[in-house]
């Protein structure tokens, strides 16, 4: 098991150079007048492939024009939580010119999570394709999660969400729900996963996955995901480990905010890298790999929902050892990070204005 723990000396860098960061930042607003935009995606020249959980995909300019939706998409179940949800690129888009993304799935039961793939045409997607559905469908509005994660083998990781009512069911290796999914590129379970029921299946025990990224240096995947009154948690899955959910946790139910399951640490389950109590509503995670923000490389953005604030991780090595909360005089739900091709952090945030925006120095 793993266990955070404050490293000093890193700690005092990282307060020495809070201030005068944060101080400096500016956040500068590419486009707006999204509805409800969820993700962000970037092409190679600089133009972004934009979400909103209606059921649209749109394509905005690097000068923040935003583009019609996209035609071509399947049908997606736009309630509460649920709807259009992350987008990712090809690695071999110059190519093959896919796109990626996730969607609730409506059919026989409910709804579930889906990803589908398609090539961009000029403003059409064509050639469109679900290769995974999660099962079993749900008739839910909640928790569809997901994030999708390439890893550098090509094969795909997909955060998958609880869907609520079935939170047990995270702890049963046999279905998809409140698992991390790993598949190729037409949808088959990838070589070397677990087998530890379905064939997809690559960890398990999660509650509802909102931010995931590749780590830099080690291609490993990280994810955050949301607990309930707190237990909110950033994870490293590996390989047929069990995180918890919802025998382990330090969320606490809703209404009454008694105990859901153990506190933790419990053997057999993995212990969480970072756990916030109350809950912040982490979402879209970055790691970041340039300059423009002197001595900040390698920390581990994170957007905050309910929080209202970009939360900067600085790490050493797969420990988390401090935290900066930024933008919260912004007040603005942040629901997804990315680095863009320029090397500028690039904000989406939540609501029926929703914008982008790039943070600057």
């Amino acid at each position: 098991m793993r266990r955070a723990f404050r490293s000093l000396p890193l700690l005092l860098l990282a307060l020495a150079s809070w201030g005068a960061h944060a101080q400096s930042l500016r956040p500068v607003t590419v486009a707006s007048g999204l509805d409800n935009p969820w993700a962000l995606a970037f092409l190679p020249d600089g133009r972004m492939l934009v979400t909103e959980k209606p059921g649209r995909l749109r394509i905005v300019t690097a000068d923040g024009r935003v583009g019609a939706p996209l035609a071509g998409l399947p049908p997606v179940d736009a309630v509460g939580q649920c709807g259009l949800l992350d987008v990712a690129v090809d690695p071999d888009l110059a190519t093959n010119a896919l796109v990626w993304w996730t969607f609730a799935e409506p059919g026989e039961g409910g709804n579930s999570t889906a990803v589908a793939r398609g090539r961009l045409q000029g403003d059409r997607v064509v050639d469109v394709r679900t290769v995974f559905s999660q099962k079993p469908k749900v008739s839910s509005r909640h928790h569809c999660g997901s994030r999708l994660v390439f890893g550098r083998d090509g094969t795909l990781w997909v955060g998958l969400g609880d869907r609520f009512s079935r939170k047990e069911d995270a702890q049963n290796p046999a279905n998809h729900l409140g698992k991390v999914i790993r598949i190729d590129r037409e949808g088959r379970p990838a070589p070397g996963n677990p087998r530890l029921g379905a064939a997809e299946v690559w960890s398990l025990g999660h509650r509802n996955i909102q931010g995931a990224a590749a780590h830099p240096a080690s291609g490993a995947l990280w994810t955050v995901e949301h607990g309930p009154q707190g237990g909110d948690e950033v994870n490293a899955p590996r390989a047929g480990l069990n995180y918890g959910w919802p025998v382990v946790t330090r969320g606490r139910n809703y209404v009454v905010g008694t105990r859901i399951g153990e506190d933790g640490p419990k053997p057999g389950y993995e212990e969480p890298l970072k756990v916030w109590v109350p809950s912040i509503a982490p979402s879209g995670m970055a790691f970041l790999t340039s300059e423009r923000y002197p001595g900040w490389r390698g920390s581990l953005f994170v957007g905050a929902l309910k929080a209202q604030a970009l939360v900067r991780l600085t790490l050493d090595g797969e420990r988390v050892v401090a935290e900066e909360r930024l933008l919260q005089d912004l007040g603005e739900r942040i629901r997804d990070v990315r680095q863009g091709p320029d090397g500028w952090l690039y904000l989406v945030t939540d609501g029926s204005g929703g914008k982008v925006l790039r943070l600057e120095r």
